[in-house]
């Protein structure tokens, strides 16, 4: 049973995103933008997001380690990659600033996910306990491994790998920032 929804592609891309005192980032990199394409403004971005439809003409998105806010004015999917127009660009000459600049939403402007799925910066930062309630640590990063992710938490103990899977991860609070687990035990 998947529980999270993959968002950006890690919590060290995560680092200028304006994160708020309240430990949850404000901004959500959905992409990396490349170069001009064509004459008419079009640029090229490698997408970070699973839902890159959502990056639609009217949608506003940020860009830069500045957040500076821009409107797409068309995008499409182009093999792997998204090409993106943003309004204002009218050549490839306007688009040269914006070579190799994040794009980012903002995190309270995502849709809500179903019950028992969550976007990863919802989970980094959680405090971690197992069933008795002691604290195993805090969740810093989520590994992607294809079968299933893997919750890396780090606590007094050292580094704990958690798979995460229904048997291991029992409940998730995020309002309160906590997550139950039961340990996989490994044997020699």
């Amino acid at each position: 049973m998947k529980r999270r929804v993959r968002n950006s592609p890690s919590a060290s891309d995560l680092e200028n995103t304006g994160s708020s005192a309240l430990g949850g980032p404000v901004f959500l990199a959905v992409g990396l933008l490349r170069r001009a394409h064509g004459l008419k403004g079009e640029m090229l971005m490698d997408v970070w997001t699973e839902f890159p439809e959502r990056l639609r003409a009217g949608k506003r998105v940020y860009v830069g380690e500045q957040h500076v806010p821009h409107r797409i004015r068309a995008a499409r999917a182009m093999d792997q990659m998204r090409l993106v127009h943003l309004e204002g660009l009218n050549s490839p000459e306007d688009a040269i600033p914006f070579r190799n600049q994040v794009m980012y939403v903002r995190a309270d402007e995502l849709p809500r996910l179903p019950e028992g799925r969550y976007y990863h910066h919802e989970l980094i930062g959680m405090t971690v306990v197992d069933e008795a309630g002691q604290v195993l640590g805090v969740l810093s990063q989520i590994l992607e491994t294809g079968a299933n992710d893997v919750y890396v938490v780090n606590g007094e103990g050292g580094e704990l790998l958690l798979p995460a899977i229904q048997e291991v991860v029992l409940t998730i609070d995020v309002a309160e920032r906590r997550m139950k687990v039961r340990p996989p035990i490994w044997e020699d």
